[in-house]
Protein backbone atom coordinates (compact mmCIF):
# COMPACT_ATOMS: atom_id res chain seq x y z
CA UNK A 1 0.00 0.00 0.00
CA UNK A 2 1.54 3.09 -1.24
CA UNK A 3 1.47 6.08 1.20
CA UNK A 4 -1.29 7.89 -0.56
CA UNK A 5 -3.56 5.23 0.50
CA UNK A 6 -2.42 4.85 4.04
CA UNK A 7 -4.75 6.41 6.96
CA UNK A 8 -3.46 9.67 8.34
CA UNK A 9 -2.47 8.40 11.56
CA UNK A 10 -0.24 5.44 10.17
CA UNK A 11 3.60 5.63 10.34
CA UNK A 12 4.56 6.43 6.97
CA UNK A 13 8.13 7.04 5.16
CA UNK A 14 7.65 10.97 5.53
CA UNK A 15 6.76 10.73 9.35
CA UNK A 16 8.84 8.49 10.27
CA UNK A 17 11.56 9.03 13.14
CA UNK A 18 14.11 7.32 10.77
CA UNK A 19 17.16 5.38 11.31
CA UNK A 20 20.33 5.37 14.23
CA UNK A 21 22.71 5.72 12.00
CA UNK A 22 21.73 8.27 8.56
CA UNK A 23 21.25 6.11 5.09
CA UNK A 24 20.57 7.63 2.13
CA UNK A 25 16.97 6.58 1.38
CA UNK A 26 16.23 3.59 -0.66
CA UNK A 27 15.97 4.04 -4.33
CA UNK A 28 13.38 1.38 -5.13
CA UNK A 29 11.74 0.37 -1.90
CA UNK A 30 9.82 1.90 1.40
CA UNK A 31 12.01 2.64 4.40
CA UNK A 32 9.69 -0.85 6.30
CA UNK A 33 10.91 -2.70 3.30
CA UNK A 34 14.16 -2.26 3.61
CA UNK A 35 13.63 -3.40 7.55
CA UNK A 36 11.89 -6.21 6.75
CA UNK A 37 14.50 -7.19 3.98
CA UNK A 38 17.23 -6.60 6.70
CA UNK A 39 15.57 -9.14 9.06
CA UNK A 40 15.28 -11.52 6.15
CA UNK A 41 18.63 -11.96 5.47
CA UNK A 42 19.71 -11.76 9.09
CA UNK A 43 21.65 -14.89 10.62
CA UNK A 44 19.12 -14.71 13.93
CA UNK A 45 16.19 -15.01 11.63
CA UNK A 46 17.90 -18.44 9.92
CA UNK A 47 17.70 -19.80 13.60
CA UNK A 48 14.63 -19.35 13.86
CA UNK A 49 13.55 -22.46 11.54
CA UNK A 50 15.55 -24.73 14.61
CA UNK A 51 13.90 -22.56 17.57
CA UNK A 52 11.46 -24.64 19.58
CA UNK A 53 7.45 -22.63 19.46
CA UNK A 54 5.51 -25.61 21.87
CA UNK A 55 7.18 -28.61 20.97
CA UNK A 56 11.27 -28.76 20.55
CA UNK A 57 12.43 -29.36 17.17
CA UNK A 58 13.45 -32.97 17.03
CA UNK A 59 9.94 -33.99 17.50
CA UNK A 60 8.16 -33.69 14.18
CA UNK A 61 8.88 -31.76 11.21
CA UNK A 62 5.02 -30.06 10.78
CA UNK A 63 4.80 -28.51 14.38
CA UNK A 64 5.41 -24.76 14.54
CA UNK A 65 8.50 -23.28 14.51
CA UNK A 66 9.58 -20.12 15.96
CA UNK A 67 10.12 -18.82 11.56
CA UNK A 68 7.04 -20.56 10.73
CA UNK A 69 5.20 -18.88 13.71
CA UNK A 70 6.84 -15.93 13.00
CA UNK A 71 5.73 -15.41 8.99
CA UNK A 72 1.98 -16.40 10.02
CA UNK A 73 2.09 -13.64 12.39
CA UNK A 74 3.32 -11.77 9.39
CA UNK A 75 0.65 -12.65 7.11
CA UNK A 76 -2.31 -12.54 9.69
CA UNK A 77 -0.88 -8.60 10.55
CA UNK A 78 -0.71 -7.65 6.69
CA UNK A 79 -4.38 -8.45 6.59
CA UNK A 80 -5.12 -6.85 9.58
CA UNK A 81 -2.81 -3.84 8.37
CA UNK A 82 -4.80 -3.83 4.84
CA UNK A 83 -7.79 -3.66 6.44
CA UNK A 84 -7.09 -0.78 8.60
CA UNK A 85 -5.18 1.19 5.97
CA UNK A 86 -1.96 1.20 8.58
CA UNK A 87 1.51 -0.07 7.18
CA UNK A 88 1.68 -3.24 5.73
CA UNK A 89 5.62 -3.01 5.47
CA UNK A 90 6.10 -1.64 8.80
CA UNK A 91 3.99 -4.81 10.24
CA UNK A 92 5.32 -7.14 8.38
CA UNK A 93 8.88 -6.12 9.55
CA UNK A 94 7.99 -6.15 13.41
CA UNK A 95 6.07 -9.56 13.12
CA UNK A 96 9.19 -11.31 11.11
CA UNK A 97 11.72 -9.59 14.11
CA UNK A 98 9.76 -10.03 16.95
CA UNK A 99 10.99 -13.18 18.06
CA UNK A 100 14.45 -12.80 16.88
CA UNK A 101 15.60 -13.07 20.77
CA UNK A 102 14.25 -15.74 21.76
CA UNK A 103 15.89 -18.85 23.29
CA UNK A 104 16.61 -22.32 22.22
CA UNK A 105 13.33 -24.52 23.40
CA UNK A 106 10.70 -21.32 23.61
CA UNK A 107 9.51 -19.89 26.72
CA UNK A 108 11.09 -22.61 29.17
CA UNK A 109 14.68 -21.67 27.86
CA UNK A 110 14.13 -17.85 28.21
CA UNK A 111 12.54 -18.81 32.31
CA UNK A 112 16.31 -20.72 32.78
CA UNK A 113 18.04 -17.83 31.29
CA UNK A 114 16.59 -15.47 33.10
CA UNK A 115 17.04 -17.53 36.43
CA UNK A 116 20.85 -17.79 35.44
CA UNK A 117 20.76 -13.81 34.58
CA UNK A 118 18.85 -12.75 38.07
CA UNK A 119 21.94 -11.22 39.56
CA UNK A 120 22.94 -9.42 36.33
CA UNK A 121 20.09 -7.91 34.68
CA UNK A 122 17.79 -10.82 33.93
CA UNK A 123 17.07 -12.17 30.39
CA UNK A 124 13.78 -11.01 28.26
CA UNK A 125 13.57 -12.19 24.97
CA UNK A 126 11.62 -9.19 23.68
CA UNK A 127 14.90 -7.16 24.55
CA UNK A 128 17.09 -9.70 23.40
CA UNK A 129 15.39 -9.27 19.87
CA UNK A 130 16.17 -5.33 20.36
CA UNK A 131 19.99 -6.04 21.33
CA UNK A 132 20.49 -8.51 17.91
CA UNK A 133 18.74 -5.66 15.58
CA UNK A 134 20.49 -2.98 17.55
CA UNK A 135 23.88 -4.67 18.38
CA UNK A 136 24.64 -8.21 17.94
CA UNK A 137 24.34 -8.54 13.96
CA UNK A 138 27.50 -8.12 12.04
CA UNK A 139 26.83 -7.40 8.56
CA UNK A 140 27.30 -4.09 7.48
CA UNK A 141 30.51 -1.94 7.22
CA UNK A 142 29.00 1.74 8.87
CA UNK A 143 27.09 0.32 11.96
CA UNK A 144 26.33 -2.39 14.97
CA UNK A 145 23.09 -3.82 14.48
CA UNK A 146 20.73 -3.77 11.06
CA UNK A 147 20.61 0.13 12.06
CA UNK A 148 16.21 -0.48 11.93
CA UNK A 149 13.60 2.36 11.71
CA UNK A 150 12.40 3.52 15.08
CA UNK A 151 9.27 2.18 14.08
CA UNK A 152 10.17 -1.28 13.77
CA UNK A 153 12.08 -1.18 16.81
CA UNK A 154 9.27 0.32 19.31
CA UNK A 155 6.99 -2.78 17.99
CA UNK A 156 9.78 -5.51 18.77
CA UNK A 157 9.82 -3.42 21.97
CA UNK A 158 6.30 -4.73 23.23
CA UNK A 159 7.20 -4.95 27.27
CA UNK A 160 10.04 -3.45 29.40
CA UNK A 161 10.46 -2.79 33.27
CA UNK A 162 11.14 1.29 33.70
CA UNK A 163 14.37 0.47 34.42
CA UNK A 164 15.39 -1.06 30.98
CA UNK A 165 13.15 1.73 29.48
CA UNK A 166 15.51 4.23 31.17
CA UNK A 167 18.74 2.48 29.53
CA UNK A 168 17.44 2.71 26.14
CA UNK A 169 17.15 5.83 24.90
CA UNK A 170 14.42 6.80 22.48
CA UNK A 171 12.88 3.69 22.37
CA UNK A 172 11.96 3.32 25.20
CA UNK A 173 10.83 6.67 26.24
CA UNK A 174 7.42 5.89 25.80
CA UNK A 175 7.59 3.22 28.91
CA UNK A 176 8.56 6.08 31.31
CA UNK A 177 6.15 8.72 29.74
CA UNK A 178 3.19 5.90 29.45
CA UNK A 179 1.97 6.73 26.06
CA UNK A 180 1.64 4.14 23.50
CA UNK A 181 3.72 3.41 20.59
CA UNK A 182 2.14 3.47 16.61
CA UNK A 183 -1.17 1.47 15.81
CA UNK A 184 1.20 -0.99 13.52
CA UNK A 185 2.69 -1.90 17.01
CA UNK A 186 -0.09 -2.09 18.69
CA UNK A 187 -1.52 -4.37 15.81
CA UNK A 188 1.15 -6.96 15.51
CA UNK A 189 1.34 -7.11 19.14
CA UNK A 190 -2.45 -9.24 18.86
CA UNK A 191 -1.50 -10.59 15.53
CA UNK A 192 0.98 -12.38 17.84
CA UNK A 193 -1.51 -13.82 20.23
CA UNK A 194 -3.99 -14.51 16.84
CA UNK A 195 -1.27 -16.69 15.56
CA UNK A 196 0.06 -18.63 18.51
CA UNK A 197 -3.54 -19.25 20.31
CA UNK A 198 -4.97 -20.85 17.24
CA UNK A 199 -1.79 -22.94 15.80
CA UNK A 200 -1.11 -23.97 19.38
CA UNK A 201 -4.41 -25.57 18.88
CA UNK A 202 -3.91 -27.23 15.54
CA UNK A 203 -0.35 -28.46 17.13
CA UNK A 204 -1.63 -29.73 20.12
CA UNK A 205 -4.34 -32.07 18.20
CA UNK A 206 -1.52 -32.82 15.79
CA UNK A 207 0.68 -34.38 18.26
CA UNK A 208 -2.12 -35.97 20.27
CA UNK A 209 -1.91 -34.11 23.48
CA UNK A 210 -5.55 -32.62 23.65
CA UNK A 211 -8.36 -34.36 21.64
CA UNK A 212 -11.06 -33.11 19.30
CA UNK A 213 -13.80 -34.08 22.62
CA UNK A 214 -11.89 -31.65 25.23
CA UNK A 215 -12.02 -28.11 22.74
CA UNK A 216 -15.65 -28.35 22.93
CA UNK A 217 -15.49 -26.88 25.70
CA UNK A 218 -13.93 -23.68 23.73
CA UNK A 219 -16.59 -21.80 22.51
CA UNK A 220 -14.51 -20.19 19.90
CA UNK A 221 -13.37 -23.89 18.88
CA UNK A 222 -17.20 -25.32 19.61
CA UNK A 223 -19.40 -22.84 17.54
CA UNK A 224 -17.18 -23.35 14.43
CA UNK A 225 -16.83 -26.99 14.57
CA UNK A 226 -20.87 -28.00 15.33
CA UNK A 227 -21.43 -25.68 12.04
CA UNK A 228 -18.70 -27.19 9.96
CA UNK A 229 -20.37 -30.55 10.84
CA UNK A 230 -23.40 -29.57 9.87
CA UNK A 231 -22.72 -27.93 6.84
CA UNK A 232 -20.75 -30.61 5.55
CA UNK A 233 -21.64 -34.06 7.08
CA UNK A 234 -19.02 -36.56 7.14
CA UNK A 235 -16.09 -34.11 7.30
CA UNK A 236 -13.74 -34.85 9.71
CA UNK A 237 -9.90 -35.36 10.09
CA UNK A 238 -7.52 -32.81 9.12
CA UNK A 239 -9.40 -31.31 7.49
CA UNK A 240 -11.97 -30.50 10.07
CA UNK A 241 -9.45 -29.43 12.00
CA UNK A 242 -8.08 -26.95 9.69
CA UNK A 243 -11.37 -25.80 8.30
CA UNK A 244 -12.17 -24.89 12.61
CA UNK A 245 -8.90 -23.52 13.04
CA UNK A 246 -9.28 -21.26 10.16
CA UNK A 247 -12.30 -19.89 10.72
CA UNK A 248 -11.48 -19.15 14.59
CA UNK A 249 -8.37 -17.09 13.13
CA UNK A 250 -11.19 -15.34 10.59
CA UNK A 251 -13.12 -14.84 13.37
CA UNK A 252 -10.73 -12.92 15.85
CA UNK A 253 -9.41 -11.02 12.57
CA UNK A 254 -12.93 -9.73 11.70
CA UNK A 255 -13.91 -8.65 14.79
CA UNK A 256 -10.42 -6.70 16.08
CA UNK A 257 -10.68 -4.95 12.66
CA UNK A 258 -14.06 -3.70 13.46
CA UNK A 259 -13.56 -2.88 17.40
CA UNK A 260 -10.31 -1.09 16.29
CA UNK A 261 -12.06 0.69 13.80
CA UNK A 262 -14.60 2.15 16.57
CA UNK A 263 -12.25 2.74 19.04
CA UNK A 264 -10.31 5.50 16.68
CA UNK A 265 -13.20 6.60 15.68
CA UNK A 266 -14.63 7.20 19.33
CA UNK A 267 -10.98 8.46 20.23
CA UNK A 268 -11.12 11.03 17.36
CA UNK A 269 -7.37 9.96 16.40
CA UNK A 270 -5.95 11.80 13.52
CA UNK A 271 -2.62 11.78 13.68
CA UNK A 272 0.06 9.92 14.96
CA UNK A 273 0.33 11.84 17.89
CA UNK A 274 -3.02 11.46 18.81
CA UNK A 275 -2.88 7.77 18.66
CA UNK A 276 0.34 7.83 21.23
CA UNK A 277 -1.39 10.21 23.42
CA UNK A 278 -4.49 8.14 23.73
CA UNK A 279 -5.17 4.45 25.64
CA UNK A 280 -4.56 1.66 23.54
CA UNK A 281 -6.64 1.58 20.14
CA UNK A 282 -6.28 -2.09 18.99
CA UNK A 283 -8.10 -4.01 20.38
CA UNK A 284 -11.21 -7.08 20.70
CA UNK A 285 -14.90 -7.25 21.12
CA UNK A 286 -15.14 -7.25 24.90
CA UNK A 287 -16.85 -10.61 24.11
CA UNK A 288 -14.36 -11.99 21.25
CA UNK A 289 -12.02 -10.87 24.13
CA UNK A 290 -13.62 -13.04 26.86
CA UNK A 291 -13.54 -16.20 24.08
CA UNK A 292 -9.48 -15.56 23.74
CA UNK A 293 -8.78 -15.29 27.23
CA UNK A 294 -10.60 -18.68 27.53
CA UNK A 295 -9.11 -20.14 24.85
CA UNK A 296 -5.93 -19.70 26.44
CA UNK A 297 -6.83 -20.80 29.51
CA UNK A 298 -7.65 -24.15 27.90
CA UNK A 299 -4.37 -24.12 25.93
CA UNK A 300 -2.39 -23.87 29.39
CA UNK A 301 -4.04 -26.41 31.36
CA UNK A 302 -4.11 -28.54 28.84
CA UNK A 303 -1.37 -28.63 26.59
CA UNK A 304 1.47 -26.04 28.33
CA UNK A 305 1.30 -27.94 31.59
CA UNK A 306 0.67 -31.15 29.83
CA UNK A 307 3.15 -33.92 31.80
CA UNK A 308 5.05 -34.65 28.27
CA UNK A 309 5.49 -30.81 27.10
CA UNK A 310 6.24 -30.04 31.00
CA UNK A 311 8.88 -32.87 30.77
CA UNK A 312 10.23 -31.98 27.41
CA UNK A 313 10.63 -28.20 29.29
CA UNK A 314 12.11 -29.93 32.32
CA UNK A 315 15.24 -30.81 30.26
CA UNK A 316 15.20 -28.17 28.40
CA UNK A 317 15.53 -26.02 31.92
CA UNK A 318 18.17 -28.18 32.85
CA UNK A 319 20.09 -28.00 29.23
CA UNK A 320 20.65 -24.17 29.36
CA UNK A 321 21.15 -24.01 33.32
CA UNK A 322 23.93 -26.40 33.04
CA UNK A 323 25.24 -24.74 29.72
CA UNK A 324 25.41 -21.35 31.83
CA UNK A 325 27.31 -22.88 34.51
CA UNK A 326 29.52 -24.39 32.87
CA UNK A 327 30.97 -21.13 31.36
CA UNK A 328 30.34 -19.25 33.86
CA UNK A 329 33.13 -21.51 35.55
CA UNK A 330 35.33 -21.14 32.68
CA UNK A 331 34.82 -18.55 29.95
CA UNK A 332 37.79 -20.52 28.23
CA UNK A 333 35.21 -22.76 26.94
CA UNK A 334 33.02 -20.36 24.82
CA UNK A 335 34.01 -19.56 21.53
CA UNK A 336 36.40 -16.81 20.67
CA UNK A 337 34.27 -14.28 19.65
CA UNK A 338 32.66 -14.53 22.97
CA UNK A 339 35.62 -14.76 25.17
CA UNK A 340 36.63 -11.14 24.33
CA UNK A 341 32.98 -10.25 24.96
CA UNK A 342 33.24 -11.68 28.38
CA UNK A 343 35.76 -9.62 29.05
CA UNK A 344 33.67 -6.47 29.10
CA UNK A 345 30.49 -8.39 30.90
CA UNK A 346 30.94 -12.02 31.41
CA UNK A 347 26.99 -12.58 32.19
CA UNK A 348 25.76 -11.11 29.14
CA UNK A 349 28.30 -12.32 26.61
CA UNK A 350 26.90 -15.79 28.11
CA UNK A 351 23.43 -14.96 27.26
CA UNK A 352 24.14 -13.54 24.07
CA UNK A 353 25.60 -17.14 22.84
CA UNK A 354 23.15 -19.36 24.53
CA UNK A 355 20.37 -17.31 23.51
CA UNK A 356 21.37 -17.41 19.72
CA UNK A 357 21.71 -20.88 19.49
CA UNK A 358 19.13 -23.36 18.18
CA UNK A 359 17.65 -26.19 19.79
CA UNK A 360 19.70 -28.90 18.04
CA UNK A 361 22.81 -26.96 18.43
CA UNK A 362 22.35 -26.22 22.32
CA UNK A 363 21.50 -29.94 22.36
CA UNK A 364 25.02 -30.71 20.99
CA UNK A 365 26.79 -27.85 22.81
CA UNK A 366 25.78 -29.39 26.11
CA UNK A 367 26.87 -33.30 25.01
CA UNK A 368 30.10 -31.47 23.68
CA UNK A 369 30.48 -29.89 27.25
CA UNK A 370 29.20 -32.87 29.13
CA UNK A 371 29.29 -36.55 27.56
CA UNK A 372 32.52 -38.76 27.95
CA UNK A 373 33.69 -40.81 25.22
Amino acid sequence: MTDSLLAPYAVSDDNSRGRAAAEPAPASRSEFQRDRDRVIHCTAFRRLEYKTQVFVNHEGDLFRTRLTHSIEVAQIARSLARALKLNEDLVEAISLSHDLGHTPFGHAGQDALNDCMKDSGGFEHNLQSLRIVDVLEERYAEFDGLNLTFETREGILKHCSLKNAALLGDVGQRFLDKTQPSLEAQLCNLADAVAYNNHDVDDGLRAGLITFEQLQQVEAFSRHSAALQTQYPGLAGRRLIHETVRRMINDFALDLIEQTRQNILVAGVETIADVRAAQPLVAFSVAMREELLQLQRFLRENLYWHYQVLREMSKAKRTITELFDAFTSDVRLLPPKFQQRAREDKARAIADYIAGMTDRYAMKEHQRLFAIG
